[in-house]
């Protein structure tokens, strides 16, 4: 049985990985990555954050650093923060964490990454399943599929169809 190679959090946020990795409990772990679709949404959801960008008052960013509580950092596909300067890693809770579910992403490593971000302070996450054409919308602690994701409180909404329909 392999034994990991654990580093402490310094280390980890000072070495950059390609493709970047995440750090869970001192050990550099690597991330599924997605293929064409998940690769796609990510693009497009991008793109529509960043047209409102002015509008909504938020930041996009694909892939940043987010460190979760003091042992572990993770990377979301797309995150939405307040206008403002930012830091090199998160450690604030964002408005919006969204995950794209990768062909090789479990059920419970999706329950993991959300417990974790539930743990920072997020309060709204979304997950999008390419390969089902589905969705689901977490605010606090209750999960609904959805066709309309929204941020409660806010103007922030991404439609599904919308997304799926440029595939």
């Amino acid at each position: 049985m392999a034994t990991a190679t654990l580093i402490p959090l310094d280390q980890y946020l000072s070495t950059s990985y390609r493709p970047d990795r995440e750090y869970i409990d001192g050990e550099v772990v690597e991330r599924n990555m997605g293929k064409w679709e998940h690769a796609r949404i990510q693009a497009l959801l991008t793109i529509w954050f960043g047209s409102h960008e002015k509008e909504w008052r938020i930041q996009t960013a694909t892939e940043w650093r987010t460190q979760v509580s003091s042992a572990r950092v993770r990377i979301p596909d797309v995150i939405l923060v307040g206008e403002g300067s930012q830091p090199e890693v998160l450690t604030d809770p964002p408005l919006l964490i969204v995950e794209i579910l990768s062909p090789g992403d479990t059920y419970a490593d999706t329950q993991r990454r959300a417990e974790d971000y539930h743990r920072m302070g997020v309060e709204t996450i979304w997950i999008i399943d390419p390969e089902t054409r589905t969705a689901r919308l977490c605010s606090g602690r209750t999960w609904v599929e959805a066709t309309r994701l929204e941020v409660p409180g806010t103007p922030i909404y991404a439609d599904l169809a919308t997304l799926f329909a440029s595939l």
